[in-house]
């Protein structure tokens, strides 16, 4: 099979298939879009690599589902409407069955968000998926890093941590091991993220700021603070634990949840007087949503026990913990 045949049998969709809201969609040198009047066009980029994001024995299906949902949650975080991606394919061999499978779990989450696949690219090499994704958000309502003021409340959407619990297991690191309905659902959450679009869309004109959740809470907080010019509070006994991590040494609680990454949920950023506004948002969309800090002037991030709203264990908690960096030492 040579490669305009590879792409016209798994990712050329025939009439009726997909949502059509290219001008012009796959098939010409460039696709032409154009985003409805008054909406302005948010755009990122994501590329998965064998061995550094996904494992070698991934189900395909699983792995198309999340090269594309890690850009939808970029658009989750920035409050834009998924419209349409392009996908840029890297194969060490052209395998049917894999890629029909990796084409169906791509595709039946971009039908889900009616994002339509408009072009691309494939070439021979080492296994790598490279997908830009484009949405729409109303002019100047885009949920930005740079919004958080002093005293707003810091929330994360679901249950971060799964995904890195899931990798130590692979690891073999884990003292005791996961149980077998931990463990798949634990690497349910690390194969097959749920980008969180519907609550990005629904935080505009709430959120004063949002990051999703790649590389660690943490570190990717910490994008919002250096963009904002601000610092933080994080009370450790507010943290979600689902009842997987929840069963797991404390330690090991943390080091998931702070600094774990492949969550793929939102950190965001409100004022007080929001709050009944964000529960009753995570109520309308069935997810969990915990307040677990503070914007404050005084730049860094300020750990303690508990105490949240004033009351518990304000003790200082030393900072331990490191994100992910692709290029660190």
């Amino acid at each position: 099979m040579g490669e305009f045949e590879l792409i016209e049998s798994f990712f050329w969709r025939r009439p009726g298939q997909g949502p059509r809201r290219a001008v012009v969609g796959n098939g010409d040198d460039c696709a032409v879009i154009a985003p409805a009047p008054g909406m302005q066009l948010a755009v990122s980029t994501d590329t998965l690599v064998e061995g550094r994001h996904f494992l070698s024995t991934v189900d395909p299906r699983r792995l198309g589902h999340k090269a594309l949902a890690v850009n939808l949650s970029d658009l989750a975080a920035c409050g834009a409407q998924p419209l349409a991606f392009t996908l840029a394919l890297t194969l060490p061999r052209v395998d049917a069955a894999w890629l029909q499978a990796f084409a169906q779990g791509l595709l039946d989450l971009a039908d889900e968000h009616e994002c339509e696949l408009i072009g691309g690219d494939t070439t021979a090499g080492p296994l790598a998926i490279g997908i830009t994704v484009m949405g729409e958000v109303p002019a100047g309502q885009a949920l930005l890093r740079s919004g958080a003021c002093a005293g707003d409340d810091i929330w994360v959407s679901g249950f971060p941590g799964e995904a890195r619990l899931a990798l130590e297991a692979f690891r073999g690191t884990l003292h005791p091991g996961l149980s077998g309905d931990a463990f798949d659902a634990t690497r349910l959450a690390m194969e097959a993220p749920s980008p969180r679009v519907a609550l990005g869309v629904g935080l505009r004109g709430v959120a004063s700021a949002a990051v999703d959740v790649s590389d660690g809470l943490l570190g990717d907080l910490g994008h919002v603070l250096r963009r904002s010019g601000a610092g933080a509070m994080l009370a450790l006994d507010a943290l979600p634990l689902s009842p997987w991590l929840g069963a797991r040494p404390r330690a090991e609680q943390l080091d998931c949840i702070l600094a774990g990454g492949d969550d793929y949920e939102l950190v965001f950023t409100a004022p007080p007087a929001r709050r009944e506004g964000v529960t009753a948002l995570g109520d309308t969309l069935g997810l969990v949503l915990s307040r677990i800090g503070r914007i404050e002037a005084e730049p860094g991030v300020r750990l303690q026990a508990s105490g949240l709203d004033g009351e518990g264990d304000a003790t200082p908690v030393p900072n331990r913990w490191v994100s992910f960096d692709h290029f660190r030492g």
